[in-house]
């Protein structure tokens, strides 16, 4: 069931035909791995048209870029969010957060070959971000990113039923991204030559496959550790960059 605000804001893209994929919490709901979540975070194609297109839903929301950065290509590209305030009738204080780069994960063209259209229910189609992407963009050095992509793996491992034929592709993806011991462990066992084969990326599947619970529970925690200084390097240019801009903007403020 999707809240009456957040299927306002779908319609509002709808409607005015923007090339959008939900993402972060909400992305995550529909996925099964319950989060509550404030916001309504998309991927957005960054080109003038499809910007244009933007424009029209949040005017048709009534709503205000907060902060920084403006709305503009250029910070999109750059990797910056930005971030809208919806003031329209049944979603006030709605905030919707619009991307279109980020660490690790594909350009917009090649998301959206990959998207996941689920039916809303009402008739419409809602394009969400595939959750090999959804997973990868959640790699972040928030320490509340990490359990959700437990959460989401399991969900996917658990809902493949032991009766069904798994592709490689979706057992590797597995193999890839699960960061339970346990599930780790029982598909290393499940599939032990596809286990082999991503150890060779995966070091810590070696643990996996001996298996060794405790060695490979530390090494699962030292790979989100480095996940996290990855992303900590990815951001200190652009928290760099955001403070110019608020500088910028107080500077413009104080001239007035």
């Amino acid at each position: 069931m999707i809240e009456k605000r957040i299927r306002r804001v779908f319609d509002a893209m709808r409607e005015s035909e923007v090339s959008c994929l939900l993402m972060g919490g909400q992305a995550c709901i529909l996925y099964g791995a319950a989060e509550f979540s404030k916001n309504i975070d998309f991927v957005i194609l960054a080109e003038p048209d499809n910007l244009n297109r933007v424009a029209s839903a949040m005017s048709s929301l009534q709503a205000e870029v907060i902060a920084v950065p403006p709305f503009k290509s250029a910070h999109l590209e750059e990797g910056l969010a930005v971030h809208f305030r919806c003031h329209a009738q049944g979603v006030e204080d709605l905030r919707v957060d619009v991307m279109t780069r980020m660490r690790g994960v594909d350009a917009f063209p090649r998301l959206w070959e990959r998207r996941l259209e689920l039916d809303d229910g009402e008739g419409g189609i809602l394009n969400v971000l595939h959750i090999t992407d959804l997973v990868s963009a959640k790699k972040t050095q928030r320490d509340k990113d990490w359990p959700m992509i437990q959460r989401l793996m399991e969900v996917r491992y658990l809902s493949a039923s032991r009766d069904t034929d798994p592709s490689d592709d979706e057992i590797r993806f597995w193999l890839r991204e699960l960061r339970t011991p346990e599930l780790l462990i029982d598909a290393a066992a499940r599939f032990p030559d596809l286990a082999e084969e991503a150890s060779r990326t995966r070091p810590l599947l070696v643990h996996a496959i001996t298996p060794d619970q405790a060695l490979l529970i530390r090494s699962l925690t030292d790979e989100m550790l480095e996940e996290k200084e990855r992303d900590r390097l990815f951001w200190d240019p652009l928290k760099a960059r955001l403070s110019e801009l608020r500088r910028a903007k107080a500077r413009d403020i104080g001239i007035r």
